[in-house]
């Protein structure tokens, strides 16, 4: 099959040109996103291979059906880039990476939750200047702490183990409890009462519509006072104004976000030399209480090869049945 890739890094590609079965198909990669500017590229292509930020909308999805493609793979576990609906009507097959690693993202969740509590950030930065005073560094013992999981598929299930060897209290809230979680000891309770009781709350849910902005401000008022949010799922999750606000009344103690709302005009760039444009992300990066990384928690060499050997698993089996391995259907 004949392929266009977008958004690619020299990362993505390396991963691809290592995976068994690259060779039965013809591969054109493109740094760009896709969108409807950058549509016209896929001529030629008989699928596209897209991940978190490309937008393929009803406009763009009609593009690529004019244009000969037939199947959309995404080398990600979301979906919410796609117009589902719009896919089925134009019998567009669409394909994804249900997972890659779900230590990659929980690990990373860690890494989060650990540097904002121990102020891992703030005296890294101090110790390189001279600075070797610990006022402002004062953390807690996770141990005994309780600590609530939104959503607990397969990352957040590996979160929740993670946390027990903490000696942790763990809540979770999910339309579907896990029973691998139920019997690790974690306890199912409906969201307010999660955020009521939570020193953590971590963020592992997809984004729909009902989880878009589920962490809003009558959520962050619902918080315990002085509670930690994390989010490494998507970043619509978390309403960021609301964040801000919570944030500017100390209420909200720390934030961890390894995922934006707005992340796609920032997230895979070099911006250094251009400076961020975004007012509300900057204003994030003002608190000292607040880390963020780049949509990096997938970013490990077991995940990339994971996704890679997924995304042509896909392929194959579109190319030998006219069906992808793991559809996604509306």
């Amino acid at each position: 099959m004949h392929v266009t890739v977008y958004s690619t890094r020299l990362y993505d590609r390396q991963a691809l040109e290592r995976s068994p079965g690259f060779g039965g198909h013809s591969f054109n990669f493109l740094e760009a996103r896709l969108d409807a500017s950058t549509v016209a590229t896929a001529a030629g292509a008989e699928a596209v291979c897209v991940f978190v930020n490309d937008q393929l909308d009803h406009k763009v999805l009609q593009a690529l059906y004019t244009l000969g493609v037939r199947l959309v793979v995404l080398r990600c576990a979301g979906f919410n880039q796609v117009d589902l609906v719009a896919a089925q009507a134009l019998g567009m097959a669409v394909c994804r990476v249900p997972e890659y690693s779900p230590h990659a993202v929980a690990e990373h969740t860690l890494a989060l939750l650990l540097t904002l509590n121990r102020k891992i950030h703030r005296a890294y930065a101090r110790v390189r200047e001279g600075n070797f005073a610990l006022d402002g560094l004062l953390g807690f013992d996770m141990h005994g702490r309780t600590v609530g999981v939104v959503g607990t598929g397969r990352i957040g299930e590996t979160f929740c183990r993670l946390m027990t060897g903490f000696g942790c209290t763990l809540l979770a809230t999910d339309p579907t409890p896990n029973p691998a979680c139920i019997a690790m000891g974690v306890q199912y309770v409906p969201l307010p009462e999660l955020l009521a009781r939570s020193d953590v709350v971590s963020l592992h849910c997809p984004l729909t519509p009902h989880t878009h902005h589920l962490i809003n401000a009558d959520a962050f008022a619902g918080m315990k006072r002085g509670a930690m949010l994390l989010n490494t799922s998507r970043g619509a999750v978390v309403d960021t104004q609301a964040a801000i606000t919570a944030l500017k009344a100390r209420t909200l103690g720390s934030l961890g976000l390894d995922v934006y709302e707005e992340e796609g005009g920032l997230f895979f760039r070099d911006l250094s030399g251009a400076g961020i444009q975004d007012d509300v992300f900057a204003r994030l990066l003002t608190f000292p209480n607040v880390v963020v990384t780049g949509h990096q928690g997938f970013f490990t060499e077991d995940a990339l090869a994971a996704i890679a050997s997924t995304t042509l698993a896909n392929l194959n089996a579109f190319a030998a049945t006219g069906k992808p391995l793991y559809p996604v259907s509306v």
